[in-house]
């Protein structure tokens, strides 16, 4: 099985992908950490190495070719691909997106050991070089690959990592990944190039209005016990609007209610 990782800067990719290695036994292969590398060895920061990267193709080429050379000459073995780009070049993969809020994101990132090179004096710089770094990758991306990197539809799983474990997420990573994988052998699909969206998993925490613990719940009582017994998500799919980083629901306060209510991770969303 080939897993390609990857999402919003700080949702945690490379702790849940140690988690896919030591777990169950997935070889990492990490762009990112080859694209840190060039840079500290070029004394410039990330996001000076991402600017650099917009005028001189050498290093998206050398990265790109890399991974889907390693794809193609390992069919037979676990992998995970830690890559921007990688769900894009690898040619058959269950493609992961991690999400999550940018403020939580610059809490994460301003408190990792990530070098010299990317320490920040504070959250707010953290949330104004993230941003930045994400605009920067977003514009490279669609000028040499035409691509829209943020399309959750380009995905079969997209997750949500600001308020779960990683422990929790690597486990529905892999659940649904076999899922997946068992559908595309059947239906021959993976060799159709047929690989569409799944699901979009967000915490009930990240939806607007916040759903509130009041009086209110005891009306949903029995709806809030059946959702107890989740450990995952529940199974009706919310529609919700998207601006930026914030979910508004659309329909199905009720259900986000109990669940967050049951303490239910997650809720499948549908973006209207």
């Amino acid at each position: 099985m080939h897993i390609t990782i990857t999402g919003n800067l700080g949702s945690g990719k490379s702790t849940i992908c140690k988690i896919l290695e030591d777990k169950y036994g997935f070889e990492i292969y990490s762009t990112g950490k080859v694209q840190r590398e060039i840079a500290k060895e070029m004394n410039i920061t990330t996001l000076e190495m991402n600017q650099l990267m917009c005028s001189d193709r050498k290093y998206d080429t050398m990265i790109d070719d890399a991974t889907a050379r390693i794809s193609r000459e390992n069919r037979d073995k676990n992998i995970i691909f830690d890559s921007r780009l990688a769900w894009h070049f690898v040619e058959q993969s269950f493609k992961v997106f991690l999400s999550v809020s940018l403020n939580v994101a610059a809490e994460r990132v301003k408190n990792d050991d990530r070098g010299n090179v990317e320490k920040y004096s504070s959250i707010a710089e953290a949330k104004e070089m993230l941003a930045a770094r994400a605009e920067t990758e977003d514009k490279r991306y669609k000028d040499m690959y035409h691509l829209n990197y943020f399309d959750f539809s380009n995905y079969n799983l997209v997750i949500d990592s600001t308020c779960c474990t990683p422990e929790k997420i690597a486990s529905i990573i892999m659940q649904e990944a076999k899922k997946f994988e068992a559908t595309m052998k059947e239906k021959g699909a993976f060799e159709s190039g047929n690989q569409g969206i799944n699901r979009i998993l967000i915490s009930p925490k990240r939806l607007y209005p916040h759903p509130v613990l009041s009086e209110e719940l005891n009306n949903l009582k029995g709806m809030i016990d059946e959702y107890a017994k989740l450990s995952d998500y529940i199974e009706t799919t919310i529609p919700v609007s998207k601006n930026g980083d914030e979910y508004m629901i659309l329909d199905g306060l009720d259900q986000v209610k109990a669940a967050a209510a049951a303490e239910v991770p997650f809720i499948p969303v549908i973006i209207n």
